[in-house]
């Protein structure tokens, strides 16, 4: 598919959205709108007792409190993933990480939106709070894989990104027991 100029049509802190007129395979072209975001990253955070630290903060896109692993965006082309996730893990948790694996980076919704997740195993970890920022009011609640796996199934974890996380890193863990 051929792309042709695209146009802002909406700016916020967080993303932008675009319109283009997109010319299809079989010569018909379409409007596409679709939404620029900064890449982001997620961190599963395992504290000595091996238990992950979930965040439970209010969503107001689906007007209820979710329970998740710290996430957030690069501030700028500047900021690497891994300094982005040690940022945001003590932003969100109160920690920074000695040992942060990679896991996994892809796009989150491709179908509409650019944005691109790093997923990092956040390991032994050391207490270095930072201010959140003033939107975010988190409560951090510590929680065992099997608790986390049972939150999954009871439908008390909906978020994709944190369940797709938990199963990474509990494989990770899992293929890496020493």
């Amino acid at each position: 598919m051929k792309k042709n100029k695209s146009s802002l049509k909406y700016q916020c802190k967080i993303f932008d959205v675009h319109e283009e007129d997109v010319d299809l395979p079989n010569g018909k072209t379409t409007r596409q709108s679709w939404i620029n975001h900064n890449p982001t990253v997620a961190i599963v955070a395992v504290n000595e007792k091996n238990d992950l630290l979930l965040i439970k903060q209010y969503r107001n896109a689906v007007k209820k409190n979710l329970l998740e692993i710290p996430a957030g965006s690069l501030d700028g082309a500047e900021e690497s993933p891994d300094i982005c996730a040690q940022r945001e893990l003590a932003e969100e948790a109160g920690f920074k990480a000695k040992t942060l694996i990679k896991l996994f980076e892809g796009y989150l919704l491709p179908g509409y939106c650019n944005e691109y997740m790093y997923f990092f195993l956040a390991k032994d970890l050391i207490h270095a709070p930072m201010t959140p920022d003033e939107d975010e009011f988190i409560e951090i609640m510590p929680v065992s894989f099997s608790k986390a796996q049972e939150l999954i199934e009871n439908g008390e974890i909906i978020d994709a990104k944190t369940v797709l996380g938990i199963m990474l890193a509990e494989k990770f863990l899992h293929q890496n027991q020493s």
